[in-house]
């Protein structure tokens, strides 16, 4: 750790537990969703749309749990987005990374995205997440059992559903591609990775110094 830095707890337990398993719930509906489209033969098509629809479940309990979380502790405003710095994030990304630019944001337990992460994360929780489990579900419950007969959700053809949910799967993938390179562009390779395992994470010290007086003078 550098003269400059300085550890903070910034990722609570239940953040990082969701974190984790929400991302163990993507690959698995991700793996067995790809499956059920023929994409290849892994598991068997029954044991994937079993494995499939119990990993949707799970993943909505998740969802639920998360909303309460992030309502009840404030960090729902993580996701606020900003145009501070916006033009400046995008254009470290394209070109000033590859050039060991400094960050353009510093991170802080009150502010841990920077602008594009929290356009990006919003954009994720509002529409494609929710887009994904609407779809999921009309997909799921299409036809289901009413007074001895079978009533049908009015969808005269699913492929668009299909289409839908399909489309959003690949974003999603897209996001983890994406997602997995930007964790190793933090102090070092695997200091993103590693706070979200233990939830410190080096933050540069003055950051952690404003990060007291906003703290203090919020409780005045």
């Amino acid at each position: 750790m550098s003269n400059n830095t300085k550890k903070a707890y910034v990722y609570k337990g239940f953040e990082r537990f969701w974190h984790w398993n929400q991302a163990l719930l993507i690959f698995l509906l991700a793996i067995t969703g790809f499956e059920i489209h023929s994409s290849y033969n892994l598991l068997g098509y029954e044991t994937a749309v079993d494995l499939h629809n119990k990993a949707a479940w799970a993943f909505i309990i998740l969802i639920i749990f998360a909303i309460f979380w992030h309502f009840t502790t404030g960090e729902w405003k993580q996701y606020i987005p900003t145009t501070e710095n916006l033009r400046a994030q995008a254009e470290f990304y394209l070109f000033g990374i590859f050039r060991n630019a400094p960050h353009p944001t510093k991170k802080t337990v009150i502010s841990k995205l920077n602008p594009l992460q929290r356009l990006v994360y919003l954009g994720l929780k509002v529409l494609i997440i929710p887009v994904m489990v609407v779809s999921g579900l009309l997909y799921m419950f299409y036809r289901y059992p009413q007074d001895g007969g079978i009533e049908f959700i009015n969808i005269d053809n699913l492929e668009i559903i299909a289409l839908i949910h399909t489309f959003g799967a690949f974003i999603l993938m897209a996001f983890v591609i994406v997602h997995l390179y930007l964790i190793t562009t933090g102090h070092t390779v695997t200091s993103n990775l590693k706070a979200m395992i233990t939830g410190w994470e080096e933050l540069d010290e003055d950051e952690n110094e404003a990060e007291k007086k906003e703290n203090e003078d919020a409780k005045m």
